[in-house]
């Protein structure tokens, strides 16, 4: 028993992650979601790394404001197996959205598996649904759970996913051309034809390799 409780203590740890660093360019959040399944160095990195970042992810995309990102926290503290579950629970979800933003276009499977998942968490949309407005003086819908907080967290990330399946978004969801970062993106040009995350990380590193390249194969022709 000691020992669930330890784990549950780590997943559910409420102080910042260090070095996790969320991305906002997938133009969705959903796809923004799923970029928390990152790569560092070749390697998979999560920076859903505890409860807290969950939250902390929340918060910068705007679906917890200040009044309900402490709320979870004080409710986090006071049922951390519930806190634990659901962080367990987010990843399941970020792992079907993962496969739906990368296969599917072209799986039927990787889209059925898709839907079972935002319709499962949507069926525990128990709450109410409003528009607020933001310090920018813009509007955001917002949902307020009845019940089952914890549940409740990532219902507006499979909405959005919901939203992209009904609107044909599917086909402009891309992946990074850089085959060291796993990010994923809505594709906004007319032409169709971005190909990286951001220009300022993966975009220039892709044109630093063309220039080195291009050098080297003029040194080697020159000898």
């Amino acid at each position: 028993m000691g020992q669930l409780a330890r784990s549950s203590d780590e997943v559910v740890r409420l102080t910042p992650s260090s070095g996790a660093r969320f991305s906002h360019v997938g133009e969705r959040l959903w796809l923004d979601f799923v970029n928390t399944d990152d790569m560092r160095h070749g390697a998979r990195f999560d920076l859903l790394r505890d409860f807290e970042s969950l939250v902390r992810f929340l918060e910068e995309a705007g679906i917890l404001d200040d009044e309900r990102s402490s709320g979870m926290r004080r409710r986090a503290q006071q049922q951390p197996a519930g806190a634990a579950a659901s962080l367990v629970d987010a990843r399941r979800t970020r792992a079907a959205l993962r496969a739906l933003a990368e296969r599917g276009l072209n799986s039927e499977k990787a889209r059925q598996d898709a839907l079972s998942e935002i319709n499962r968490v949507l069926g525990r949309s128990a709450g109410t649904r409003r528009v607020e407005p933001r310090a920018d003086g813009s509007f955001a819908r917002s949902f307020v759970p009845v019940g089952d907080a914890f549940a409740a967290l990532i219902i507006p990330v499979v909405e959005s996913a919901a939203d992209s399946l009904i609107s044909g978004d599917l086909v402009r969801v891309r992946r990074c051309g850089d085959a060291r970062c796993s990010r994923v993106f809505l594709d906004h040009t007319r032409n169709g034809r971005r190909r990286w995350c951001e220009m300022a990380t993966c975009g220039n590193r892709a044109k630093a390799a063309r220039f080195r390249a291009r050098h080297t194969d003029g040194r080697a022709a020159s000898a």
